[in-house]
């Protein structure tokens, strides 16, 4: 039997915990009982452990007593994990029991205990996207991915927030036995197989991000107000009196983005709120915002978000 265990702490996010659970245990209503998935619950705590939203867990054991060897070991994540200090005895224990593990890994922001146990150095992680850059400056030597919906790095997995641990649990399945049960447990849960697009699609709008008297946030503000507008480095560049390359050179310096890639994101969140709050055709939408026609919209937001303009508004629509 297939053996799996999940790793809890006080504050624990309780969807990251019941989530992957539920998966691996409607799988076992299709499965022979000769192999069904076994999941046990590691409490960093003896007793209740009270999670973020007010609900008790108990866990099966304290993770001390522990010394199996599982196929799959994840960790849950919490709103206080980023930052959480290390607790050297339990990051020891998760080194060695990761090292015993077929797999291991970490739903949303548990990943900062993966980090922490010198698991994630050299590997690509997700996380959710509110946590992914506290996560990489904690974590320099991991290729953090603020965008996927979950990764597989050879014996490392990982997902976003909190729902994601489902897909994540989903694609597991599918790879221990087959897609087909796989699809068959979605459904069951009222979920999709795979998700369209990544974190993206839910991450929040643009906003200035550097001193607002800087020549830079001024840039900024005027796309902002101008997003309609005839849009490049030597307009911007003239609103600030610089020349262009130095106003590129210190706008990437200051931002990490192209002014190209600014102007491209501005107008993407715009065109995102305009989906969510109205019903004007695209062509009306993508004129508003820029992008000029309707095609240019549509795919700005597949390669951008990895959905398609229609498909945003479908899923975030607010004025049903």
């Amino acid at each position: 039997m297939p053996t799996i265990a999940i790793l809890i702490f006080p504050g624990v996010q309780a969807l990251d915990v019941s989530g992957p659970m539920d998966v691996f245990a409607e799988a076992n209503s299709f499965l022979p009982p000769e192999r069904h998935y076994v999941i046990e619950v590691l409490g960093t705590q003896e007793g209740l452990l009270r999670c973020s939203n007010g609900l008790c867990l108990a866990a099966h054991r304290h993770y001390a007593q522990v010394h199996d060897a599982y196929d799959l070991l994840l960790v849950a994540g919490g709103p206080g994990l980023p930052v959480q200090a290390r607790d050297a005895d339990l990051s020891a224990w998760l080194a060695s029991a990761a090292g015993k593990a077929r797999r291991h890994g970490s739903i949303c922001n548990g990943a900062f205990l993966l980090g922490h146990a010198g698991l994630l150095d050299g590997k690509k992680v997700a996380t959710h996207w509110n946590d992914a850059a506290a996560l990489a400056a904690c974590f320099p030597l991991a290729q953090v991915d603020a965008d996927s919906i979950y990764l597989h790095d050879c014996k490392l997995v990982s997902s976003a927030g909190v729902t994601a641990g489902i897909d994540l649990s989903l694609s597991l399945l599918a790879d221990d036995c087959g897609a087909q049960l796989a699809l068959q447990v979605a459904r069951r849960l009222v979920v999709y197989t795979q998700r369209q697009g990544g974190q993206s699609q839910f991450s929040p709008y643009l906003t200035p991000v550097v001193d607002a008297s800087s020549p830079v946030a001024q840039a900024q503000q005027y796309v902002l107000a101008h997003l309609g507008a005839a849009l490049d480095v030597d307009s911007l560049a003239r609103q600030v009196a610089m020349s262009p390359r130095n106003f590129a050179r210190v706008f990437a310096r200051e931002l990490g983005v192209t002014p190209a890639y600014f102007i491209e994101s501005a107008r993407l969140d715009a065109a995102r709120a305009l989906l969510e709050a109205g019903s004007e055709p695209l062509k009306t939408v993508a004129w508003r915002c820029g992008f000029g026609t309707a095609d240019q919209l549509r795919t700005v937001f597949l390669r951008r978000l990895g959905v398609s303009a229609k498909q945003y508004r479908l899923h975030f629509f607010s004025g049903r």
